[in-house]
């Protein structure tokens, strides 16, 4: 239960930790490079993070055909690159086109890839800044650039988690409930999926698929945040006297 509990807690230990490393006392330079670091961070973590979905279904047998990435992350430049790249998103970016031929393994591949950077990156780096406190300008740009990848996942909690959770809910369900329809829970937007279902057809057996879902995507959360503290174990040297 011990461990538990300092799972829960080590996100929220692990960012005051920087913050406190960055702010030996109040320094304007220190806010400075948390906001700067924390932008240009997520301005190239974001499409980054999206052409890993792609690659997390082509790698693993699936195909792609659509990846909508927002003007301001540079997706017309990224159109030059990649074909699958389309220029404008309602969201920052969007894998729209993709088909993973019905495989539940290529699926969760598709959702988890961008997220193998929250373990070896965000959280080994976010962990790092509380021993830079002789230099708290450093530990400052550590903490701004390690939040947008550390805390990805936290961020996905009703988008990719919530879709990785729907994944093994409904194929769960499938094996339970003769003619289910796996695809009726999964959704990379939890809330638009709640709406639809709601404003249809939707059963308190669909709260409930939706529920779990969601449940297990936290969970799912957890586990990779664990993964990160076990990589930062091995990569982050703590030093003497710390």
């Amino acid at each position: 239960m011990r461990r538990l509990i300092d799972l829960l807690s080590a996100p929220i230990q692990d960012y005051t930790a920087g913050l406190e490393a960055a702010f030996p006392g109040f320094r304007l330079s220190s806010a400075i490079a948390i906001v700067g670091c924390f932008a240009a961070s997520w301005w190239i973590y974001v499409p980054i993070h999206e052409l890993l979905h792609a690659y997390g279904c082509i790698l693993t047998g699936g195909e792609v055909t659509r990846l909508e990435i927002s003007p301001e992350y540079g997706a017309a430049w990224l159109q030059t690159i990649f074909p699958f790249v389309a220029v404008g998103s309602d969201y920052a970016g969007q894998l729209t086109g993709f088909d993973t031929h019905g495989n539940d393994g290529i699926y969760l591949a598709t959702d988890f890839l961008p997220f193998v950077l929250t373990i070896l990156i965000g959280v080994p780096l976010l962990r790092a800044a509380r021993y830079e406190r002789q230099r708290p300008l450093r530990a400052a740009a550590m903490l701004g650039l390690a939040m947008p990848i550390a805390f990805a996942p936290f961020i996905s909690i009703t988008g990719d988690y919530y879709e990785m959770g729907s994944i093994l809910v409904s194929r769960a369900a499938s094996w339970l409930v003769e003619g289910f329809d796996v695809e009726r829970w999964r959704s990379d937007d939890l809330f638009k999926l709640a709406g639809e279902l709601s404003s249809g057809d939707g059963t308190a057996f669909d709260a409930i698929g939706l529920s779990l879902a969601f449940a297990v995507g936290i969970a799912l959360i957890y586990v990779t945040y664990a993964a990160g503290i076990a990589c930062a174990r091995l990569l982050v040297r703590e030093p003497r006297g710390a």
